[in-house]
């Protein structure tokens, strides 16, 4: 490996650790059910926490309840990808690119 390709590394490797710490402290939100259910998730896709409005809660219907935060947790997790994306974007691979 030459030093060209080392700095280059190093410099990747930099950018990287940027980017990470950068996703980590990122805080998104999703809701459904017209914010019944609340998901906050980090830009590396680690869930917070879940907030649900105990008027959704129906031990009758399950099904309801699940569905909202299915859909809560989705919406969540691609909205972090899209940010992940978006900072992980500006990033060129030496060799790669």
């Amino acid at each position: 490996m030459n030093l060209s390709m080392l700095n280059q590394a190093r410099e990747l490797k930099s950018k990287l650790d940027k980017a990470q710490k950068e996703l980590s402290t990122t805080i998104i939100e999703a809701t459904s059910g017209k914010g019944a259910v609340k998901v906050t998730i980090t830009g590396q896709q680690k869930i917070q926490s879940i907030k649900i409005s105990p008027q959704v809660i129906n031990p009758d219907k399950p099904e309801v309840l699940e569905g909202l935060v299915l859909k809560a947790v989705t919406e969540a997790i691609a909205k972090s990808q899209k940010v992940a994306a978006k900072c992980l974007g500006g990033i060129k691979f030496p060799g790669l690119t």
